[in-house]
């Protein structure tokens, strides 16, 4: 690692649940208390920080709008990345985004003239080409949902994340991303139904008969994104697509082991703690992967 090297910035997906923690804790300084202990362990990416910055990384997450529209949510990261490059003195930052996260980022880099800013965006289980669980949902029922509920809190992004919409997106970012200085890469994961997160074992079933092998949120084929995108006037620039070290649903992919697993292992055998922290360090020896292969693009 070289001492020029940019700060990793983390960017949170759509309803972030730490958000919900604080919120039923009634504590909007939870998650700032935590991180003085150096741990994180509330935190949206899990101890992941503090892990990354004990190996020597610059690391700051960010927060933006809980489920907004992504024209909104990549405003408010914008404002998050201008604050980090002020603080920390650099010109330029790479993101690692989950999830929607990773949407923000790109939204951000091309509709936000942010690209001289990005040297690289890293996404994980993120919906590039949408998911059919959103486009199940509207149709039953979620646009009278998303309308209403919106009234009390925004939650128009969940909209953002059907076929169509990705469809619309991606055309329209095609030539800017072909064509601007930014890597990107892409990190792609998926679990076996039995060990998907209780909540998420419905909408596993209903993307794995439409898509295949998913996350319980987001398919193999539209975490990965494309392999190659091309502009108009031929411009073309590879995608870094990459297998996510280890087996992982949605939740798992930010350091969170399953709350189902756990249930399940609870009184089978016991060393299934000894698993856990497995599973978690294995997570965040993915991040600092991450972290060490795109600061090899900083010279």
């Amino acid at each position: 690692m070289t001492g020029n090297t940019y700060p990793i910035v983390l960017a949170h997906g759509i309803a972030r649940f730490d958000f919900l923690t604080e919120a039923f804790l009634k504590n909007p300084n939870l998650r700032e208390w935590d991180r003085k202990f150096g741990q994180d362990r509330l935190h949206y990416f899990k101890g992941i920080a503090p892990f990354l910055r004990s190996r020597g990384f610059e690391t700051f997450p960010t927060g933006v709008r809980f489920a907004a529209d992504v024209k909104e949510r990549a405003r408010d990261l914008r404002r998050e990345l201008l604050r980090i490059l002020e603080i920390s003195g650099h010109r330029k930052v790479h993101i690692i985004g989950h999830s929607m996260g990773g949407l923000d980022g790109r939204l951000m880099i091309v509709q936000e003239g942010m690209a001289d800013k990005v040297a690289s965006l890293t996404s994980i289980g993120t919906p590039h080409l949408g998911t059919t669980f959103a486009d199940w949902g509207l149709a039953h029922g979620g646009h009278d949902i998303v309308e209403r509920v919106s009234q009390a809190v925004d939650i128009t992004g969940f909209k953002n994340l059907t076929l169509a919409a990705m469809a619309v997106f991606n055309e329209q970012a095609r030539n800017a991303e072909a064509a601007n200085g930014v890597v990107y890469q892409t990190y792609a994961a998926a679990q076996a139904y039995k060990l998907i997160f209780g909540p998420l074992q419905g909408s596993w079933k209903i993307i794995n008969e439409r898509e295949g092998d998913n996350d319980g949120l987001v398919s193999i084929q539209s975490q990965r994104w494309v392999e190659e995108l091309v502009s108009d006037d031929g411009v073309a620039k590879k995608i870094r697509q990459r297998d996510f070290p280890v087996p992982a649903d949605h939740l798992n992919q930010v350091g969170w082991w399953d709350v189902r697993e756990l249930r399940q292992e609870l009184w089978r055998e016991a060393g299934f703690w000894r698993r856990k922290e497995a599973f978690e360090t294995a997570v965040k020896q993915a991040y600092l992967h991450i972290a060490k292969e795109v600061g090899e693009l900083d010279i």
